[in-house]
């Protein structure tokens, strides 16, 4: 019995180790597949945190900075010396007084063209020639030659006048009176015709002393760098361009006003010479 019980045992204990033995198999069996699909999705993890994009930084604000001219017409004036001062200072009024005789005379001219309509339109409707004096613009160039024809005229008695033709006596009133007209016509043209002809020069004088600035600036540092000589430069530059810009408008307008005072003085003439052959006992010219 003893020896039939030790038997049973060992078949026990021996189906025991084998039902172990297999139970940890299958075990073993069912990790490999969990492990083979947690590793599948650590690189489907990975790549779907590659491929997400990454939102780029928000740029800094730059605050714009600015830079003056170092070499413009206020470092000209803050740096330049009494000579470049002085020349500017000169071109500047010359520039100016250019500009206020150009505006001055044009709005002369044009009070002359509409006192000559007037003159046209008014005076050879009137019954006669003291009523037509009325009728013209007091202080006109019109006025002032036809008052000084008819004084002439008038005066036209004596010994001495009947020495000279009436025709003659009244064409020197008449040349009188276009003598002060011309003369007036002509005021500030002649400052006009000078700064034309001068301020080139003077900016090209300006000029020169630049250029002398920046060989003086080479020869203290000893070395033509574009510091030293940028500033001298850029200031003779500046004055030619100054002085070409004075000159110009001022040339322009001389020729221009000259054009106008010389139709002008044209109107003039046509008064005088219808006004003279009135006074000669010729009739008068037809109106409009």
């Amino acid at each position: 019995m003893t020896s039939k019980s030790n038997i049973l045992l060992k078949v026990l204990a021996a189906a025991s180790l084998s039902l172990s033995l297999g139970f940890s198999a299958v075990q073993a069996q069912d990790q490999k597949p969990q492990a083979a699909a947690t590793e599948a999705s650590a690189p489907a993890a990975a790549s779907t945190t590659e491929a997400a994009p990454v939102a780029p930084p928000m740029p800094a604000m730059v605050k714009k900075e600015e830079v003056e001219n170092p070499y413009g017409l206020s470092a000209i004036w803050a740096q330049g010396d009494f000579v470049a001062k002085g020349t500017l200072i000169i071109m500047i009024i010359m520039s100016m007084g250019s500009w206020y005789i150009l505006f001055t005379k044009l709005m002369e001219q044009r009070k002359m063209f509409s006192h000559a309509k007037q003159a046209r339109a008014n005076f050879w409707a009137a019954a006669s020639l003291k009523e037509g004096l009325t009728k013209l613009e007091e202080g006109g160039a019109f006025r002032f030659v036809a008052e000084n024809a008819i004084e002439a005229s008038s005066e036209h008695t004596g010994a001495l006048a009947q020495e000279v033709s009436k025709n003659t006596w009244i064409e020197l009133a008449f040349n009188r009176s276009f003598e002060e007209i011309h003369a007036k016509l002509q005021v500030g043209l002649s400052f006009l015709a000078t700064v034309g002809s001068t301020a080139p020069f003077i900016g090209l004088f300006g000029t020169v002393w630049g250029i002398y600035h920046a060989l003086t600036a080479i020869g203290i540092a000893g070395q033509a760098s574009i510091d030293k000589v940028a500033g001298p430069v850029g200031e003779a530059l500046i004055m030619t361009a100054i002085g070409l810009a004075v000159a110009v408008p001022a040339v322009l307008g001389y020729n221009w006003l000259v054009r106008r005072n010389k139709s002008a003085l044209a109107e003039v003439h046509a008064f005088s010479a219808d006004l003279e052959k009135v006074l000669l006992g010729g009739s008068k010219p037809r109106t409009a």
